[in-house]
């Protein structure tokens, strides 16, 4: 049943990002970075068993992340991708911040979420910095590896050179920075590798699974199909 959940995750997230773009266009993409990093964040606290592998949740969404900015990169240059970028690191620090002040208010004696919300959103000074170093270098490196094998790779043929290229060398820079600052001296040295690496595996599952997307976002966009949001002045 994990495997069935895992695939119809997979499935719901990629519809999700087609739909917001196909309807929003890049302001939509830019509303889904937030949304996939705040539910990653919630996600990941949940420990599963898939494919015979000890997994946490949050892996699917995260990665969708790296699809919007490799679509904004392709479609709309390094500039929106960065920004994209900067949306979601902004909105997980204000998360982060948010819920803690939350925290601090004295409950009533009717209040049962408290000891649920303290659980999930108390900060872990050592994970929170580990989140939000790996966020901030994986993704920066993600929108300048695109661009890099863009320059080498340059047709609309070769999207999914560059696409996974970028995608699949931030991910395993992202889990290899998360776990080791998060994990090492908590865990055996092999705990930490296991992780690190199964986690980049369900990653890496995903980045190749998106590849299509991107082709679809780059046709759409060629068309002229995609609505486009003028800025206000």
């Amino acid at each position: 049943m994990n495997e069935l959940l895992w695939l119809l995750m997979l499935a719901l997230n990629f519809a999700a990002i087609l739909i917001v773009y196909r309807v929003f266009g890049r302001v939509g993409l830019f509303v889904w970075i937030p949304i996939a990093t705040i539910t990653a964040n919630l996600q990941v606290l949940k420990t599963v068993e898939l494919f015979g592998l000890t997994a946490t949740l949050g892996n699917i969404v995260y990665a969708t992340t790296f699809l919007v900015t490799d679509i904004l990169s392709e479609n709309y240059g390094r500039k929106d991708a960065n920004r994209a970028v900067g949306i979601g690191f902004v909105s997980l620090v204000a998360l982060v911040i948010l819920m803690n002040v939350a925290l601090l208010f004295e409950p009533h004696t009717t209040d049962f979420a408290q000891p649920h919300l303290s659980a999930i959103f108390t900060i872990l000074p050592r994970i929170t910095l580990a989140s939000f170093l790996a966020y901030l270098i994986s993704q920066y490196h993600d929108v300048w590896a695109y661009h890099f094998w863009r320059r080498r790779f340059p047709a609309e043929r070769q999207i999914w050179i560059r696409n996974n290229l970028s995608t699949i060398v931030s991910q395993l820079i992202d889990s290899a920075i998360f776990s080791a600052l998060a994990f090492i001296g908590v865990f055996p040295f092999s705990v930490v590798l296991e992780i690190a690496l199964t986690t980049f595996l369900f990653k890496v599952i995903v980045a190749a699974a998106d590849t299509p997307l991107v082709y679809l976002a780059r046709a759409w966009k060629t068309r002229n199909i995609i609505p486009e949001h003028e800025e206000s002045t």
